[in-house]
């Protein structure tokens, strides 16, 4: 087969379209011709040698993929041949098959093309088990998201408004911001030119925000902090704006509030399989119902990958940029 690999670690151009060994589905696992991937930051980190694969996954870049499965390994049951699917990954994506533990498998939604089911593992998954399983976000509260714009934020912000919750969003543009707007966030704050706490504590009539989805870090920390209300949940799940902060543990205190972070990638099989199979409980009926879906920016055919990667470092994207395997 062929598959996306990285010989030595640099910028886009780094990504290389090759002839590789086809895997081969494992105890426990199916084998998935893949027609699309998505692009996350992650395999942009990959990419540039800061973000490694778990020990035991595949070396080449993508956490997720859509397909129709090829084959079964022994003890799987409840998928067969050709069923179309889509998957949560630690690697191996960016290929024209992979390998995928049967628990972090999901049917292709109904009323959905299996090419663009390749937006909505990740970001799905990330969602669900920051917003709802970690910060426990209910009808009426108000959800900040960081960077709304994106694969998780436009996920987020449909997820969010289906439970009944209120969403406020940062984004760097007036076009993000609008599309935002559309997917039903209802508080646009510009990064570029306003403050999000003073924007957020305004429009909350001085509350702040009961969740706060992070894709900062540090750079965010200690005015995160100040914008969750009481009881406030701060989740954060990137570090786009650094790894080290300094936390006022008193602020933290007097609002009662916590802290959680976490990553997918690197969880035990198990956790990411409970994962998955809470979202294809919650989350695919409101999927294949219409109320949720994925955002895709534009398609890009797979041996192009780093014209993708330059499109998502260069955030002019809106939701999600897909990959292609050629037919």
């Amino acid at each position: 087969m062929y598959a996306i690999t990285i010989p030595e670690p640099g910028g886009p151009e780094a990504l290389v379209w090759g002839e590789v060994p086809d895997p081969v589905a494992g105890p426990g696992e199916v084998l998935v011709e893949v027609v699309a991937g998505a692009v996350n930051r992650a395999d942009i980190l990959q990419r540039q040698g800061f973000y490694d694969p778990p020990p035991g996954a595949s070396p080449y870049p993508g956490l997720e993929c859509s397909g129709r499965i090829a084959a079964l390994g022994d003890g799987v049951s409840g998928w067969a041949v050709g069923d179309e699917v889509c998957a949560l990954l630690a690697g191996g994506g960016y290929a024209e098959k992979v390998a995928v533990p049967a628990g972090q498998l999901l049917p292709v939604p109904q009323g959905l093309t299996v090419d663009r089911a390749a937006a909505l593992p990740e970001v799905v998954c990330t969602v669900w088990s920051n917003v709802f399983m970690v910060a426990h976000l209910r009808p009426g509260e108000t959800l900040l998201v960081h960077g709304g714009s994106s694969g998780i934020g436009t996920m987020a912000i449909q997820l969010a408004k289906a439970v009944g919750a209120r969403v406020a969003v940062t984004a760097g543009t007036t076009e993000k911001l609008e599309r935002c707007a559309e997917l039903g966030a209802d508080i646009l704050i510009n990064y570029r030119e306003q403050d999000f706490v003073a924007e957020l504590r305004k429009a909350t009539d001085g509350a702040g925000a009961d969740v706060i989805l992070d894709n900062m870090g540090a750079k965010y920390l200690d005015r995160n902090v100040e914008a969750l209300a009481v009881n406030g949940r701060l989740a954060i799940i990137g570090m786009q704006g650094g790894a080290k902060g300094e936390l006022n543990i008193g602020a933290l205190l007097g609002k009662r509030a916590a802290i959680s972070a976490t990553s997918l990638r690197a969880r035990p099989l198990e956790e990411k399989a409970a994962i998955v199979a809470a979202v294809r409980e919650h989350v695919w009926p409101l999927v294949s119902g219409g109320r949720v879906g994925p955002v895709v920016d534009r398609e890009i055919p797979m041996p192009d990958a780093a014209t993708a990667h330059r499109v998502v470092e260069d955030s002019g994207h809106i939701g999600k940029v897909l990959l292609i395997t050629p037919n």
